[in-house]
C-alpha cells in the first residue's frame, strides 16, 4: 500500500507540474503572438515549477522507503552504519551531481535566467559560444534549443559564463560596409532615412524602444569603411529587428547606386 500510494502521488505530482506548465506554456505564447515580451514573472514560475515537481517526487520516494522500513520492522538505528558507508561512497562518486544541484539551486535563487530567456554559453572571457532558447531549467541540467533546431543539454556546474541576451531590453547592432569611394555623409544621411522609417513602420515601432541611430563609422579596412547603426529593442527581439535593418539598408544602398561589398551597385551587377 504504501509503494502503491507513493507511485500515485508521484504521478499526481506529475499530472500538476505539467497542466500547470502547459498553462504558462499558454500565457507566453499568446504574449509573444500579440508582440508582447514573456513576462519575467511567467517564465521564473514556469522553471519554478518543475524544480518543486522534482523535489515533491524525490521527498515522496524517500518518506516511502522510510515507511516502508519501519512497516516491515528493520530497525532504522541499523541502518545507520551502512548508510553511512554507503553515503561516503555516494559522495565521491556522485560530486557532479552534488555540484549540478547546487549550482542549479542558486540559478534560481539569483534569477540568471529563465524558460525562454535567449542565452550564450562560453567559456569565461569569450564572447562565442552556444547560443540558444532556454527550452527546460531545472536543478541539475539547462537545456537549450539553438537556432539550428538541435537540443544542447548542459549540467548546471558546466556553466562557467552566461550571457543573458533577453534581459530587461537587448540591442541590435548592425555594421553595414561601403566602399570608401562612396560619400560618406550621403550614406550616413540614407541609413538614418532608412532607420527613422523602420521606426516609424507600425508593424516594427512596438520592438524598437527609442529612435534608432547612425553611430558613425566603426572600423576602417581595405577598400571599405563599416558604418554602424544601433537599436534598442524588447527584450529577446534585436534579431529579428537587425534581419529587417539590413535587409532595408541593402534595398536602399542598391537602389542609390551606392557600392556596398556583398551588395555591389547596379551598373556593376551589370557589367559582370
Amino acid at each position: 500500500m504504501l509503494v502503491l500510494g507513493a507511485g500515485l502521488l508521484v504521478r499526481f505530482a506529475h499530472w500538476v507540474g505539467m497542466r500547470r506548465r502547459r498553462w504558462i506554456d499558454l500565457q507566453i505564447r499568446g504574449q509573444i503572438e500579440s508582440g508582447m515580451v514573456a513576462s519575467e514573472s511567467l517564465k521564473r514560475s514556469r522553471a519554478i515549477s518543475a524544480a518543486i515537481e522534482w523535489v515533491a517526487v524525490a521527498l515522496t520516494y524517500f518518506v516511502a522507503a522510510i515507511l516502508a522500513f519501519d512497516e516491515l520492522g528493520i530497525p532504522l538505528t541499523t541502518l545507520v552504519a551502512p548508510a553511512t558507508v554507503i553515503g561516503i561512497g555516494l559522495g565521491f562518486g556522485a560530486q557532479q551531481m552534488v555540484g549540478d544541484l547546487l549550482a542549479g539551486f542558486f540559478l534560481f535563487a539569483e534569477h540568471q535566467f529563465a524558460f525562454g530567456d535567449v542565452i550564450r554559453l562560453s567559456m569565461p572571457g569569450q564572447t562565442t559560444g552556444i547560443t540558444g532558447t532556454v527550452e527546460e531549467l531545472t536543478l541539475r541540467v539547462t537545456k537549450l534549443r539553438t537556432q539550428q533546431g538541435e537540443l544542447v543539454v548542459v549540467p548546471n556546474s558546466a556553466l562557467r559564463q552566461v550571457t543573458n541576451l533577453s534581459k530587461d531590453w537587448s540591442r541590435a547592432v548592425i555594421d553595414i560596409p561601403v566602399d570608401v569611394s562612396e560619400d560618406l555623409e550621403q550614406v550616413t544621411a540614407l541609413l538614418k532615412k532608412v532607420v527613422e522609417g523602420m521606426a516609424a513602420d507600425p508593424r516594427w515601432s512596438e520592438l524598437i524602444l527609442g529612435d534608432p541611430v547612425v553611430a558613425g563609422v566603426e572600423t576602417i579596412d581595405v577598400g571599405y569603411v563599416q558604418l554602424r547603426l544601433i537599436a534598442r529593442t524588447l527584450p529577446g527581439r534585436q534579431f529579428e529587428v537587425a534581419r529587417e535593418i539590413r535587409l532595408r539598408a541593402a534595398i536602399a544602398l542598391r537602389r542609390s547606386g551606392i557600392a556596398s561589398p556583398g551588395i555591389g551597385s547596379p551598373s556593376t551587377r551589370g557589367d559582370s
